[in-house]
């Protein structure tokens, strides 16, 4: 296959091991994930706090350097995509599915099933379902997607390198970033990419098998799940060979347009009031508690730890599992933004649409469990938005359209992910052949299949959270480098150095002032 790479080839075996031992020995997998990532939350819990607490400053402090100037590409270089439709590609690979499984499922389960303060079915209780809802899903994911995203994106188009995570190590480790260690880097991102988007297609089968099995009465299992897994594949591969521009690009638009519709539904039809009310409540309590939660462990109480284990680094592995292929999705359709610009919108506009999301549907869920109308926390995780859709007005068509999000999210998501994989297989091609494309796609489906087949939804987070750790270390050195170069170029531009000489020319004229009324 044109273009095809070592990188390709060593992370297929690796991949197709996995999968193989996944379909003849599903119990081993399931109890080695387990054990492993036992271990790695209890003993690198911390490491993942600190870590992602990094990242975030990293990006707050581009936000408000002199350096957010400077432009993601040459000065000439104009975006190749309008801000909505921008905004609509890196937040649909970036959340999507998530947004929908999740949006009802995880408010709920802190507020009636497991507190992350104690706090369960009171007042308070929805106050920190909430607060830290928002907390997951808020600044800390972007950030983690930010830092890889504008790492690439300033490499590859204003330094000219190829669209390779190895690439960006270039100020660290100089020639080596093109031998050995920086093809072990892109296998790292490679196989962490494979299992991340293979783990997210997972979560889509499982809740749109729920949806069909709460709606229709269809058996909720692998037969089922192997079936839509299938079709949507098939579907996605489509997708992906008609390239980033017609595929991609109009299945965003789309995604974010149905998502709309069903948004505006819920938010309507049931307590507007209450939503927004609970909307700025929250916000308030987020940011008054953002450091605290941030560095939050509980080593003293061990039901506390558990929770953090479960919620916290889940998610935190979650989004650095996902980062290589979101990163270099949002760093390829980012060329001609300001790093400002990119930092607001990837930072805090997503942020700010997902706190609204969840507010809607997390307030939505806890509403109607204390109105007694339906016990939404005794649902399965993905049973829980059709069992809140249930008590709302046409409440078969918000369904069916709910199903239809979870397709096109779904297929986003892996026609998004073969495309990236496609490029980090090929030595950074911006246009990687179909046959790659499609090799990833069947890959890709195949993986989370046997993901689900061998433990289901615990196995999917198992794995997550082990991929996440040797790829937060290679995302710890990018964002370093990244640092380095700036510095390395705000020195050459003179950015930074205007404010210093402003205020020497201040010094210099009241100096003189002060001279002539003594002379």
């Amino acid at each position: 296959m044109k273009n095809t790479s070592i990188v390709f080839y060593t992370s297929l075996v690796i991949v197709a091991s996995l999968v193989l031992m996944g379909i003849t020995m599903p119990a081993s997998l399931e109890s080695i994930t387990d054990s492993t990532q036992g271990f790695i939350t209890d003993t690198f819990g911390w490491y993942y706090l600190g870590i992602v607490s990094v990242f975030v400053f990293v990006c707050i402090y581009l936000l408000v350097s002199p350096v957010g100037r400077i432009k993601l590409g040459k000065q000439e270089d104009e975006p190749e995509f309008s801000r909505p439709t921008w905004l609509a590609m890196l937040f649909s690979a970036g959340v999507g599915i998530g947004l929908i499984f999740y949006g009802t499922a995880e408010p709920i389960s802190h507020y009636a099933v497991s507190s992350p303060t104690g706090e369960l079915g009171t007042n308070q209780g929805v106050k920190d379902a909430m607060r830290f809802t928002f907390f997951h899903w808020g600044i800390h994911a972007w950030a983690i997607y930010g830092s890889v995203a504008l790492t690439l994106a300033y490499f590859t188009f204003r330094k000219g390198e190829r669209a390779l995570i190895s690439k960006t190590l270039r100020p660290l480790i100089g020639k080596h970033a093109d031998g050995a260690v920086g093809k072990i880097v892109d296998i790292i991102a490679v196989i962490s990419t494979v299992i991340g988007v293979a783990t997210t297609l997972g979560f889509g089968a499982m809740q749109i098998n729920g949806g069909l099995s709460y709606l229709f009465g269809l058996p909720s299992n692998i037969t089922t799940q192997t079936v839509i897994v299938l079709i949507v594949t098939v579907l996605f591969i489509v997708s992906a060979l008609t390239g980033l521009g017609k595929g991609i690009k109009i299945l965003s638009n789309l995604n974010m347009g149905l998502a709309a519709i069903l948004f505006l539904a819920v938010f309507v039809f049931g307590s507007t009031l209450f939503t927004l009310n609970l909307y700025v409540d929250t916000i308030g309590s987020y940011m008054q508690n953002f450091i605290n939660m941030s560095f939050r462990i509980a080593p003293l109480n061990e039901e506390s730890r558990s929770w953090i284990n479960g919620w916290t680094i889940f998610y935190w592995a979650w989004w650095i599992a996902w980062s290589p292929f979101v990163g270099i999705f949002i760093a390829r359709v980012s060329k001609g933004r300001t790093i400002r610009e990119f930092v607001v919108y990837v930072l805090l506009v997503p942020s700010l649409i997902g706190f609204l999301w969840f507010t809607t549907f997390g307030g939505a869920a806890i509403t109607t469990e204390i109105s007694g109308l339906l016990s939404i926390s005794s649902l399965s995780a993905e049973e829980s938005l059709f069992g809140v859709l249930e008590t709302y007005p046409f409440s078969m068509v918000l369904s069916v359209l709910a199903i239809l999000i979870i397709v096109t999210f779904f297929v986003t998501s892996a026609d998004s992910g073969t495309f990236v994989l496609g490029m980090m297989t090929t030595n950074g091609s911006q246009n990687p052949s179909k046959q790659i494309k499609v090799t990833w796609g069947v890959f890709l489906a195949i993986t989370a299949l046997v993901l689900l087949y061998s433990g289901g939804l615990q196995a999917l987070q198992n794995t997550m959270i082990i991929a996440a750790l040797p790829f937060s270390i290679v995302m710890g050195v990018m964002v370093f480098c990244l640092l380095k170069s700036l510095q390395q170029e705000a020195k050459e531009l003179g950015i930074g150095q205007i404010s210093t000489n402003m205020k020497k020319k201040k010094v210099d004229k009241q100096t003189n002032e002060d001279a002539r009324k003594v002379g």
